[in-house]
């Protein structure tokens, strides 16, 4: 066998080492990594190196921290000689053109995809598909107006592609679309399954001066101030929190429109109203509001009474203010009760005539 010569060995490794070429897409073994640079043994005479800038668009991102020496993985050359011997790489490029076609394919396939927003910006928000960013606007972020987009940095979302240009950097993305499409359907379910009358549990959207919506998982009902009690509401703000869960029953149904109440009929203060307000009762009640002639007297949540400035006292008053105020505690005596028109009239004077008489009759029967 005749020897080999030196020249002949070089020549025979160096057709034993693979060729690479710029834009080549080659695989490589993690031999050493640091904060800011990744080498690859990639099976050619140099080692391969991926920067920070091109493994990620995250500028402080700690490579130590996400890869591990011994991992495989691929990536795109740059150049065969950076100028010191090595083979620059990127991870970050070949990414992007995997993102690129992952986005050209759900583009044309109306694909719902799922990303993180990296970053919340004036005019929308920016996610990153494999390294590829797309730009989700404002008014295409929710199906509601969103003040304040900030809740979503760093939170996975879903979103279609509605339009797709990377030559000039133009990628859109909507998440409005599937909010809607997915609202129509819930909203579609519930009405299959509600009817008036029913009592379902919602929870509440947003509170008006008249009103509240209550979210009913696939539409908002509204329940009205007055729906909101048998007594008295002040304001629905000071009645409910948004968030909280409440208990209502349907009122009405017209086409998608949903009216609530939380006045239940077994709950009707005016329910066995003859026997608990019969005429001659003593009852407790609340200085409500007033007039000029007389005072409401509330009994009841939602029962109001006429106390009549004619029978508040004994003596002539000009009007309830000179002798009552608003919160005060009386007792008087029913001595009218229309249930028909839901009136029911008081009397103190009676009351007071009638201790009085009690009184004169206590004192005659110690004389005796």
């Amino acid at each position: 066998m005749s020897e080999v010569s030196v020249e002949q060995f070089e020549q025979m490794l160096e057709e034993s080492i693979k060729t690479i070429r710029n834009g080549e897409v080659v695989e490589g073994t993690v031999i050493d990594v640091k904060p800011d640079e990744i080498v690859l043994n990639i099976g050619y005479k140099s080692d391969g190196i991926i920067t920070r800038g091109e493994y990620t668009n995250e500028p402080n991102a700690d490579l130590s921290a996400i890869v591990s020496v011994g991992d495989t993985m691929e990536a795109k050359v740059v150049k065969v000689n950076d100028g010191e011997g090595q083979v620059l790489l990127s991870y970050r490029r070949l990414m992007a053109e995997k993102g690129n076609k992952k986005l050209e394919e759900a583009f044309e396939n109306k694909t719902v995809l799922t990303a993180k927003v990296i970053q919340v910006l004036g005019g929308g928000l920016s996610v990153s598909v494999d390294e590829t960013r797309v730009f989700i606007p404002a008014s295409l972020v929710s199906d509601t107006y969103e003040k304040d987009l900030n809740k979503y940095k760093d939170q996975e979302i879903e979103f279609i592609i509605t339009e797709f240009n990377p030559r000039r950097r133009r990628i859109i993305g909507d998440r409005k679309q599937i909010l809607t499409a997915r609202k129509a359907e819930l909203q579609k379910e519930l009405f299959a399954r509600i009817q008036v009358g029913d009592v379902i549990e919602g929870t509440v959207k947003n509170l008006t001066d008249f009103g509240a919506f209550i979210d009913l998982g696939g539409a908002d009902g509204l329940l009205h101030i007055s729906e909101m009690s048998w007594g008295r509401v002040e304001s629905p703000k000071k009645a409910f929190k948004v968030g909280e869960t409440v208990k209502v029953f349907i009122k009405d149904i017209n086409d998608t429109k949903i009216a609530l109440s939380m006045k239940f009929p077994e709950e009707n203060p005016w329910n066995d109203a003859a026997n608990k307000f019969a005429p001659g009762t003593v009852i407790k009640g609340v200085v409500a509001r007033m007039t000029d002639f007389g005072a409401f007297v509330e009994l009841a949540p939602g029962v109001d009474a006429l106390l009549h400035v004619s029978q508040i006292a004994k003596e002539h008053i000009e009007k309830p203010s000179d002798v009552l105020s608003i919160g005060q505690e009386i007792e008087a005596q029913i001595v009218d009760f229309n249930e028909e028109e839901k009136k029911i009239s008081l009397s103190l004077k009676t009351l007071l005539n009638a201790n009085e008489e009690a009184e004169e009759d206590y004192a005659e029967e110690t004389e005796e």
